[in-house]
């Protein structure tokens, strides 16, 4: 099957963002994709403020891209906006970084007044940098995903099945292109 890049651009290590994008990487792994996990906030913030392309994790960051053939990339919403941690990534990547790819984007926040930000915000700066193809983004509201003892989350009924379905159409976009990208 296809690699996955999935990318957590939430500053915090707790967050709801990062755990439900951890939560549907078990999904996509499931379809029997490979899922590489990176979190922009391991990232060295040296690196990502002083904008240094050749810092050796912005560059190891750049590889996995490239070896993608899907990336997710999921963003908590602040002022009806990505977070400004996964725009300082993306600003260090070449031009092209998901050229040939298949981009599912998703984002978190706490109120409906954000959902706009996935189609306003975050999806033209993933179109700029040459994607395939975007697959139909989502948002969740923070008040639908409910964090549990063990670290582990509930998602809302509703919010999961939407969810299943946009990831289950993801991974069939990646299964249709996959022989595409391998024959190239």
């Amino acid at each position: 099957m296809a690699t996955v890049l999935s990318v957590s651009g939430s500053p915090s290590p707790t967050s709801r963002t990062a755990r439900l994008l951890r939560d549907l990487d078990t999904r996509l792994t499931a379809q029997g994709h490979e899922v590489i996990p990176l979190d922009v906030r391991t990232l060295p913030p040296e690196a990502l403020l002083h904008a240094d392309f050749g810092h050796p994790a912005i560059v190891e960051a750049g590889a996995l891209f490239a070896q993608a053939d899907g990336v997710v990339v999921a963003t908590p919403v602040y002022k009806a906006a990505y977070s400004g941690l996964l725009k300082s990534l993306l600003d260090l990547l070449p031009q092209y970084a998901l050229k040939d790819k298949t981009v599912l984007p998703l984002a978190t926040g706490g109120t409906t007044a954000h959902v706009l930000a996935i189609d306003y915000a975050l999806r033209p700066v993933l179109a700029s940098m040459g994607p395939a193809h975007i697959t139909p983004g989502w948002f969740v509201l923070d008040k639908h995903i409910d964090v549990r003892q063990d670290g582990g989350i509930i998602v809302e009924p509703g919010t999961r099945e939407a969810l299943d379905q946009v990831v289950d159409q993801f991974s069939a976009a990646l299964s249709e292109r996959r022989p595409l990208r391998a024959a190239a």
